[in-house]
């Protein structure tokens, strides 16, 4: 038979229990970068689902990015698609462990969707560590060259159907055009992906989609820049990139200098934030900060990688790489937006939610 142990000894081994597993965290704790990746892999979740920008720049980054970090772990991306890569950031912060050897890439609207109180945003993007973004950019609304639509003065003063994938980018910058600056876009969402809407535009299903990266434009695109097949008719976000005026051949206008006032300017400024964050990487909440300093180093030293930048050449990537420390204060600063400026775009974009 069986005795069962005094309430003494259950107590004893479970302090002994405990004493372990804190000197095994401080131990993991005590260990340089080097020392706690050396051996590791490193996996890189990636929001949405492959063939596109997002994944392009993760996969060909962080490729290069892991010969950078102390201990130089294995680099291994996956796809980790769902709900506008909101998916991927509830895993970073509840799931993923915390300790810096995951990465993800998630949509670039995420920071603002947060801070407009999007009930699906269960995380606090100001948690994670921002590890660096490749490429600031502009993005752009175009239609195929066969619409007949040539300026943003043409969508101004005629329906325009553009395509997109859902409550992200690709329909809040037609809706704040519409409200904003009196364009006559019409929203025409539910398709999978961005390749989906691009198919559409070549059948003539649409006249054009409600977002544009340039950057993925260049990359995935060039044909169509070649051959003059995508008219682009307005730039979005904190300035004027001259490519895709040059592009074009003629002015390309940035939507906040055709704001009748402030208040317009400061509400797309806001809507248009996520062009600096770009194409970001982050790593958890909780990581310790030595090891988000090397991973950020190993991101800084990765755009200046002879063998990274030849690639990038080759694939067509766009750089104007922003350090993790500098992207880490865009997202906070998009949380401290003014409450007025917040509740306006929120009307714009979210009206079903302002409304309540």
């Amino acid at each position: 038979m069986t005795r069962a142990r005094p309430a003494r000894a259950r107590l004893k081994g479970a302090g002994a229990s405990i004493l372990a597993l804190a000197a095994a965290s401080l131990s993991a704790q005590a260990q340089t970068p080097a020392e706690f990746y050396a051996g590791k892999s490193l996996s890189v979740n990636i929001g949405f689902s492959a063939g596109g920008g997002f994944d392009l720049y993760a996969r060909t980054v962080t490729r290069h990015m892991g010969r950078h970090i102390p201990g130089q772990p294995k680099v291994i991306a996956r796809q980790m698609p769902g709900a506008g890569s909101f998916r991927a950031a509830q895993h970073m912060y509840a799931a993923a462990p915390q300790d810096g050897t995951q990465l993800a890439t998630v949509g670039q609207s995420i920071p603002l969707q947060q801070a407009m109180r999007d009930p699906n945003a269960t995380f606090d993007v100001r948690a994670f560590h921002w590890i660096g973004n490749p490429i600031s950019s502009v993005s752009t609304i175009g239609v195929w060259a066969g619409s007949g639509v040539r300026t943003f003065a043409d969508a101004q003063a005629r329906e325009v159907t553009v395509g997109a994938t859902g409550p992200n980018v690709t329909s809040q910058y037609p809706m704040a055009l519409n409200q904003i600056l009196g364009a006559k876009f019409k929203i025409i969402s539910g398709y999978p992906g961005g390749n989906d809407i691009d198919l559409a535009m070549e059948r003539g299903e649409v006249d054009g989609k409600g977002q544009f990266s340039w950057s993925t434009l260049q990359s995935t695109r060039r044909d169509w820049l070649a051959n003059k097949k995508v008219t682009l008719l307005i730039q979005l976000g904190d300035r004027k990139d001259p490519n895709i005026s040059a592009y074009m051949g003629r002015d390309v206008p940035l939507a906040r200098d055709l704001a009748k006032n402030e208040e317009d300017r400061l509400t797309l400024d806001l809507l248009t934030s996520g062009e600096t964050i770009g194409r970001p990487l982050f790593t958890t909440p909780n990581t310790p900060a030595d090891r988000v300093t090397a991973l950020r180093a190993a991101f800084d030293a990765t755009m200046k990688d002879a063998e990274f930048l030849d690639e990038a050449q080759k694939v067509g990537l766009e750089l104007n790489p922003i350090g993790g420390a500098e992207l880490q204060k865009v997202v906070e600063r998009v949380l401290a937006a003014p409450e007025a400026v917040v509740e306006r775009l929120r009307g714009i974009i979210l009206p079903d939610a302002a409304a309540r």
